[in-house]
């Protein structure tokens, strides 16, 4: 068989002939992401019951994944251009299959904190990868735009398959079953993958350079936890040093990318109006979008008494959105402008989370169902097109950072989605009023009050649960107007910032 990789390198811009069977390959890893920080929302009141956490490591659970996979997504993407971008892939999956088991068979709160931090670590070697892959299998415009757009819509539909398999396994078995969805999905991926994906990197890739990856890592997991702490717990000194320290550290990796001959991302892109607009659209597209699903997949089951099965199905419409927009962005965009559909793109997310803010116990779905499809809809649009101006801003030697600066941005957004939006949501719940005798563990998180409410008197369980479910929507709706304000303003900052921006029309030279 003809080497794809090798036929379009030594055809100039002539088309790989495999590449949309490995692109088949590469959406499985982006699956199977998506799946499993689906399904953790889902699984949160099952894990909530079982290990009870409080209201604080919840949050934590919901964000390790994310926080220390921003951190090391451009330290990851870079060794990917060293090492092979294959390889990595490849080491990644095996690992996120391994991790896996530990997050199904975690026994504590902190052992869960720890396993989805690990799973984080594995994560960041997957994502550059898929997408740096892409950068060189796609030489011609239109066929990448189409590719990465068919990226973006795997992600999405991962989201529609999370939930119902997790809604699937959650009525037939424990919660730690939505976590070993991943095993099968990996072993494919490494199986299909050694004999399908071409291996690329860096010809001169130049040294690995560890301290940048050290810097790169502390100075986000720093940012975002100060950020996280300060919305959920107000001014404290070490929420303060954290976030001093981050931005330390951050500031010394900028300044030494800038004198390393070879550096692991090249700073320099930010100073283009362009790429920076599109880095900000990615992180504010999916705040929004996920602090969202994560929140309603609890209100979903918590408020509303849906069982797991019928809260996935309920949030199908996101995905469905997402699919549909992310294989017509490409085109959208050099039929009409980039900052027209990626502006068009936040401000339908922005104006979708406005109507949340009128949610009650009683909503029906035609609201909700119709705000999940138009959320998706507008990242969609947005996550795709900003991805593939990201993507081109490089050279294809450099398609692993760039890709990380793209990831980075996705999985900042989910952390500061669910760490931002969460916090609000946390802050009015816990002020709720109960009845006399309301354990403490009630006010910790809505899945505290329903498993407390099982050991109370029966005449108090229905006043408990009324207060602490209207105090959750209440926190919900805010969390709704707030992501709406930040998402209406990334949209008019996108107006301006991607002024002038197209997708690139010329292939790929070599």
């Amino acid at each position: 068989m003809i080497h794809p990789l090798r036929t379009a390198e030594q055809g100039g811009t002539q088309q790989a002939p495999g590449r949309w069977i490995a692109l088949g390959v590469l959406v499985l890893a982006v699956l199977l992401v998506a799946v499993d920080a689906t399904v953790l929302g889902l699984a949160t009141p099952y894990l909530s019951e079982d290990l009870q956490p409080s209201g604080t490591q919840l949050l934590w659970i919901g964000d390790a994944y994310s926080f220390v996979i921003a951190g090391l997504l451009i330290s990851m993407g870079s060794l990917g251009d060293r090492i092979g971008r294959k390889r990595l892939l490849l080491i990644g999956a095996t690992a996120f299959g391994l991790v896996s088991i530990l997050n199904a068979y975690a026994l504590t709160p902190e052992m869960m904190v720890v396993a989805r931090a690990l799973l984080g670590v594995a994560g960041a070697t997957l994502m550059p990868s898929t997408l740096a892959l892409i950068r060189n299998l796609f030489h011609d415009p239109r066929e990448r735009s189409l590719a990465i757009g068919i990226w973006s819509a795997a992600a999405s539909a991962g989201m529609a398959v999370g939930p119902i398999v997790g809604g699937v396994l959650l009525e037939h078995f424990w919660w730690g079953s939505v976590f070993l969805i991943n095993l099968p999905v990996m072993a494919l991926l490494v199986i299909v993958g050694v004999k399908m994906l071409p291996e690329s990197r860096n010809p001169s890739p130049g040294p690995w350079d560890m301290p940048s990856v050290f810097l790169s890592l502390i100075g986000m997991v720093g940012v975002v936890y100060g950020i996280k702490e300060a919305a959920a717990e107000g001014f404290a000194w070490l929420t303060l040093a954290a976030g001093v320290l981050g931005a330390a550290a951050l500031y010394g990796f900028v300044r030494r990318q800038r004198t390393l001959p070879v550096p692991l991302v090249d700073v320099r892109l930010f100073r283009n109006r362009g790429f920076s607009g599109a880095v900000l659209a990615n992180v504010l597209t999916i705040l929004g979008l996920s602090g969202l699903l994560f929140f309603l997949s609890q209100y979903l089951q918590l408020v509303q008494d849906r069982r797991p099965i019928e809260a996935g199905i309920a949030e199908l419409p996101a995905a469905a959105g997402a699919v549909v927009a992310g294989l017509v962005a490409g085109a959208a965009a050099r039929r009409f402008s980039v900052r027209a559909v990626v502006s068009s793109g936040l401000a339908v997310i922005g104006l979708s989370l406005a109507a949340l803010t009128t949610i009650t116990q009683t909503t029906g779905y035609p609201l909700i169902g119709t705000t999940l499809l138009l959320v998706g809809f507008g990242a969609g649009l947005s996550f795709t097109i900003t991805s593939d101006i990201i993507l081109t801003a490089v050279p294809k030697e450099q398609a692993g950072a760039a890709s990380a600066v793209s990831e980075t941005a996705y999985e900042l957004g989910t952390a500061l989605g669910i760490a931002l939006l969460g916090s609000v949501v946390t802050n009015i719940y816990q002020d709720f009023t109960g009845p006399a005798g309301t354990p403490e563990a009630a006010h910790e998180s809505l899945a505290g009050a329903v498993v407390a409410a099982v050991h109370m008197p029966a005449e108090a369980v229905a006043a408990l649960l009324h207060a602490a479910r209207e105090s959750f929507v209440d926190g919900v709706a805010l969390a709704a107007g707030v992501g709406a304000v930040l998402l209406l303003l990334a949209s008019a900052v996108a107006w301006f910032l991607l002024r002038g921006q197209k997708l690139t029309n010329e292939p790929v030279q070599h």
